[in-house]
């Protein structure tokens, strides 16, 4: 399995579509921060990612730093990071028409199409998220811009999973059976399959997990490694495994990831463990092993070098509270 598989089979993503709207110009939109949609769209998740897709018509999306991205029929934009933003009808922002209408379909999940606006041209969107642990999906998420957008209808799967979307979003509007959790997965699948589209055009000379996932020697590497993440590995059983040289090895992951790949293989074991110590109840012994460490005293030095304090005590001060709510994610 490639990297990238690796990387989204172990982050467990779920999501869904939450809002489907038509809006005549002139009209806009302000997009809180996903934190502030979580507690009605995914109560207890740590981490929203937000997304538009356009499916007819024209559209701006506008961020607090200034920028502006134009979007068109097939276009999905997406926040990974979860900022706040705006949607408009205007390349240059407009009043946000943040009608009753809005708030109660957004909170009530209530797919049915709503029609507002000014009586201009028309732009028909739907909205969706997907949760996430931003512990596991850091080497996604740290790669992506604030904000990036990827039109789906460049190849007929594209064309499959709008026309099966909208079908679906239908389905769920009339209230047939089971259509909404048919929906959650076509929801993941487009997420999915944007990110695919966003890191294969990414430029040849870019840098960074995404780009080093599609370089063919060091997404292999990335892929045993988190793989098989309590193999014992070693710099020559990697090198072996994907036929190059150990400098050559070390040299061209470095060039892609700004550390080896023993340095990264450490990180990665930690940041499992930080996440066990503070999801389930397995014993730091048990931890120790499971992310590849044979001596529980070793597993102790390395992960109070990475976070500061010992595994036991880093349990109890970040373990969440026994009614199950989850404190405020950190940014990514």
């Amino acid at each position: 399995m490639d990297a990238f598989s690796e990387i989204l089979s172990g982050v467990k993503l779920s999501g869904a579509l939450y809002f489907n709207a038509e809006f005549t110009a002139p009209w806009g939109v302000a997009a809180p921060p996903s934190r502030e949609l979580a507690p009605a769209l995914a109560p207890g998740a740590p981490h929203l990612v937000i997304y538009h897709f356009v499916i007819d018509g024209r559209a701006f999306a506008h961020t607090a730093d200034g920028q502006s991205t134009m979007l068109e029929p097939g276009d999905v934009v997406i926040f990974p990071h979860g900022d706040a933003h705006v949607l408009t009808s205007e390349a240059r922002p407009v009043e946000s028409r943040q009608t009753s209408a809005i708030v109660r379909k957004i909170m009530e999940r209530d797919l049915t199409l709503l029609r507002i606006g000014g009586g201009g041209a028309a732009t028909r969107f739907v909205c969706g998220y997907m949760a996430c642990d931003p512990q596991l999906s850091r080497p996604i998420l740290t790669g992506l811009p604030p904000v990036f957008r990827v039109n789906v209808r460049t190849d007929p799967s594209g064309y499959w999973l709008e026309s099966s979307i909208l079908h679906l979003v239908e389905e769920a509007a009339s209230g047939r059976v089971g259509s909404e959790a048919m929906l959650a997965k076509l929801s993941e699948a487009l997420f999915v399959d944007t990110l695919r589209r966003y890191v294969a055009s990414l430029p040849d000379e870019q840098t960074g997990w995404l780009a080093g996932a599609r370089d063919p020697v060091v997404g292999r590497s990335l892929g045993l490694m988190h793989g098989r993440v309590n193999h014992p590995w070693t710099i020559a059983d990697l090198a072996r495994e994907v036929g190059l040289s150990r400098s050559a090895l070390v040299e061209r992951f470095t060039r892609y990831l700004s550390e080896p790949p023993m340095t990264y293989l450490t990180r990665w074991r930690l940041q499992l463990a930080a996440r066990a110590l503070t999801r389930t109840p397995k014993g730091v012994a048990e931890i120790a092993a499971e992310v590849g460490y044979e001596s529980e005293a070793a597993f102790n030095r390395a992960f109070k070098r990475e976070f500061g304090l010992p595994p036991a005590r880093y349990r109890r001060e970040r373990k969440p509270p026994p009614d199950g709510s989850l404190r405020r994610a950190q940014p990514a």
